[in-house]
């Protein structure tokens, strides 16, 4: 996984890259017709109902963008929230709110959303063992916020990105001429490159996850499309030798079953590809 500072590398990123996107040579709009000595105050109102994310992320936007804005938080990342609520109210240059405005509600709203979705799929699991993953379907440029959303609803991070996890799936084993050459290849290539990255390999069938229990290393067997039969089949062959994750086309309604089998993991690429945005708003006072 990726480490504290380089997560907050990429933070800083998405916030550079949205403004340089969004203000371009200036907020014209406010430009026009705001003194720049005119100050004011704003709160983000709650017009729906789910769990809040993103008031972290607001807060260093509004620091990179003007550091004598003021913040005051109401309710934290991670609470709940319904409709009417107030989350927080910032206050100081009104051309400077503006100018933030867009870019704090677009990440809030998305990561509310995402937050909501694993708390849902987290509820669901509770009283097993299974902990829910998200994947690397997430919106390009923003996996970042997308992965911190889902630790604020209560779900873990799968790897962050191809640098930080070796996954050999369907294609990397076929490319590779099966699975038994695709791990040893990889083994030499870390050795060889001394890089310590943690191994996780696809089965396809109960007949591959067979195969794989013959490698030692395995960090984790991903149990690809199996169904729940074969599934608590492969959690019995597999048993201690290393971890198990579930994962294809796992939902809501069937992630419960999934975890009943027995499995360490599910991961989803639903938390972050398929979710609608929070309304959210924010108002002048």
């Amino acid at each position: 996984m990726i480490s504290p500072a380089q997560f907050e590398k990429e933070i800083e990123l998405i916030i550079k890259n949205a403004i340089r996107e969004d203000v371009g040579d200036g907020d014209h709009s406010s430009l026009a017709c705001i003194p720049a000595s005119a100050t004011g105050k704003a709160k983000l109102l709650v017009k729906d109902t789910g769990i809040l994310a993103g008031v972290a992320f607001a807060q260093k936007v509004f620091e990179y963008v003007d550091s004598d804005l003021k913040m005051e938080i109401f309710i934290a990342d991670g609470e709940p929230i319904k409709k009417g609520d107030i989350a927080f109210t910032v206050e100081g240059s009104s051309q400077s709110i503006l100018k933030a405005e867009r870019l704090v509600l677009n990440a809030m709203q998305r990561m509310s959303a995402i937050a909501t979705k694993t708390s849902e799929f987290v509820q669901k699991l509770e009283g097993t063992k299974t902990r829910i993953l998200d994947t690397r379907k997430t919106t390009p440029g923003i996996r970042a916020l997308e992965k911190w959303a889902v630790k604020i609803g209560g779900g873990e991070n799968h790897r962050f990105a191809l640098y930080d996890m070796i996954m050999l799936k369907d294609n990397h084993i076929d490319f590779a001429g099966g699975i038994t050459k695709a791990i040893n290849k990889t083994k030499k290539y870390l050795e060889e490159n001394n890089l310590d990255l943690k191994i996780i390999v696809e089965a396809r069938n109960l007949g591959e996850i067979q195969e794989i229990l013959k490698s030692e290393g395995i960090y984790r067997i991903l149990i690809d499309n199996f169904s729940f039969e074969d599934t608590r089949k492969a959690v019995e062959l597999i048993g201690d030798r290393c971890l198990t994750e579930s994962s294809g086309g796992i939902t809501l309604e069937t992630t419960r079953t999934y975890a009943e089998c027995g499995v360490d993991f599910i991961s989803s690429g639903a938390l972050t590809h398929s979710v609608y945005n929070l309304d959210l708003s924010l108002k002048a006072v």
